[in-house]
């Protein structure tokens, strides 16, 4: 949900291709659980004596990066495929003659979108019709279930390439360091989500919901869809691309609490506000008296006016010492974790109240963290360890040449899909300034090669058209009451992915003359 500010906008657009999924709108075309924006938002952008000047930089318009240089056409290499990778791949092929190869470890594409979006939030998923477009330009070509780093190295990728650019996110966890935390029932927030998606890789997840009572460590918008989903009743989900797996467990569910612990007081959530109101729109979220007291104390300081917002609609949430009538969320601050209790798995955890000498033992049967993510070191190119990136200028990787960053693993786990928008396209203007000026070395072997590389490497290589036949798969498994019912193996992707049509012998001579 967005708002505009009439005053501040200078109409360059970015938003409608960047947030495809119905989030601008008039406040008249608003649902019920919408309507506490109008007044969130009125609140929060005040009255203006006069307007603008027209020439304001608050929203940018960025010219489209313009090759120059004359010779064969601009080939990269694009590592990743989730949203950065592909605004990337769609700032590039706004050139002529470009040529974009995705390379994806999975045999399906868009990365978090597909996999770390809850599945309750199906308008945040649109955004792949975008990606779906995307991939049907002209010099776009997909090689999915490719690992870089496995089957293919990034010398590989140079001698084929002018530049290689990594957007690759940062698909670590951070861990909490305290005892307990190897114990059976203890994992991630973002696990959780992988597993309630159907991401291959995390399809055998042990997840035991017996237990009436689950801790979330932290409290982030990912802390916050694991709690709802945990909490929603399944026939809602079950009109979603929940996974089945997921969907069982939740049927067979004891689970009647979740509480979101954070180490700060209220002010200091880290949660945004739409998360917020969503979350109390569609579910039972409630405070125990001292937290109760701790909003309207803050309320009564704070002076910043999104954080005042979050205040007032915590203040009215519903009080913990009430009977527990169906599933519900609890949130909780102060508590610091110190350890998990249990010892062949999971039976809680202890806090200290943060700043006393006091404890606090919840009993649980199952302990997240949700604390942040971490960037993971990629072969051959440089790593800042401490700040979970590879060192970058606007994109440009430091010490080296050809090699590029977008997405999180330039710049950090920060922002939203939209955010990788402007990430990408400051790294393709550098990345195209570079090819402009003569700083990119030709690749040495011919366009057709490359497919000969990678069949020989990595024979179950999935293409556009094998995508597509997974897509289409899932999609008719749906049925009228799901938007679609996804594979949560490879083995049943890579099956699907081999029935899809072969080029004819035409298509196949055309896309030679292109790749020449």
């Amino acid at each position: 949900m967005l708002y505009i500010d009439p005053d501040a906008c200078v109409d360059c657009g970015a938003c409608v291709s960047a947030c495809p999924v119905g989030a601008i709108g008039p406040d008249t075309r608003l649902e019920p659980k919408q309507l506490p924006f109008i007044e969130l938002n009125a609140a929060f952008y005040p009255k203006r004596e006069g307007k603008l000047p027209p020439t304001s930089k608050l929203a940018p318009v960025i010219a489209a990066p313009k090759i120059e240089r004359r010779g064969g056409p601009l080939t990269v290499a694009i590592v990743g495929s989730g949203p950065a990778a592909m605004y990337a791949a769609d700032e590039l092929l706004t050139q002529r003659g470009v040529r974009v190869n995705v390379f994806e470890k999975l045999p399906t594409p868009y990365g978090l979108v597909r996999a770390g979006v809850a599945p309750d939030h199906q308008s945040t998923k649109r955004v792949t019709r975008l990606f779906d477009r995307m991939t049907q330009q002209r010099g776009f070509r997909f090689f999915l279930n490719v690992e870089v780093g496995k089957h293919v190295t990034h010398a590989d990728l140079l001698e084929h390439h002018h530049a290689v650019l990594y957007a690759v996110g940062a698909p670590n966890d951070r861990r909490l360091d305290i005892d307990g935390m190897d114990l059976p029932g203890t994992g991630t927030a973002t696990e959780m989500v992988a597993w309630i998606n159907g991401h291959p890789e995390f399809t055998e997840l042990p997840v035991d919901l017996s237990h009436e009572r689950v801790v979330i460590v932290g409290n982030g918008n990912v802390a916050f869809d694991v709690a709802r989903v945990l909490t929603t009743d399944p026939d809602a989900l079950a009109r979603t691309d929940i996974s089945d797996h997921a969907l069982a467990a939740l049927r067979a569910s004891r689970v009647q609490e979740v509480v979101v612990a954070a180490r700060r007081g209220p002010a200091a959530s880290a949660f945004t506000l739409p998360e917020l109101i969503g979350l109390t729109s569609t579910g039972e979220v409630v405070l125990d008296a001292t937290d109760h007291a701790r909003v309207v104390a803050d309320l009564a300081s704070e002076t910043d006016p999104l954080t005042r917002n979050k205040l007032e609609v915590l203040a009215k949430l519903g009080d913990a010492a009430a009977p527990i009538t169906r599933p519900r969320i609890r949130l909780a601050y102060h508590l610091t974790p110190q350890r998990v209790l249990g010892v062949d798995r999971v039976t809680g955890i202890e806090f200290g109240v943060t700043g006393t000498d006091e404890t606090r033992t919840l009993d649980a049967g199952l302990v997240l963290t949700s604390i942040g993510y971490r960037g993971k070191a990629i072969a051959d190119l440089p790593f800042d360890d401490d700040a979970s990136v590879v060192p970058n200028d606007g994109g440009r990787v430091r010490g080296t040449t050809g090699a590029y960053v977008a997405g999180w693993i330039k710049r950090g786990p920060t922002g939203f899909i939209g955010t990788n928008k402007s990430c990408a396209g400051e790294t393709v203007h550098n990345l195209v300034a570079d090819y402009n000026a003569g700083k990119l070395a030709d690749p040495v072997r011919k366009p057709a090669d490359l497919e000969k590389l990678v069949r020989s490497r990595q024979p179950e290589v999935v293409d556009a058209a094998g995508w597509q036949a997974i897509d289409a798969a899932e999609i008719a498994r749906g049925g009228e009451d799901r938007p679609r019912d996804k594979f949560a193996t490879v083995a049943e992707m890579l099956s699907v992915a081999a029935a899809a049509p072969k080029p004819t012998v035409r298509q196949r001579l055309l896309a030679s003359l292109h790749a020449h």
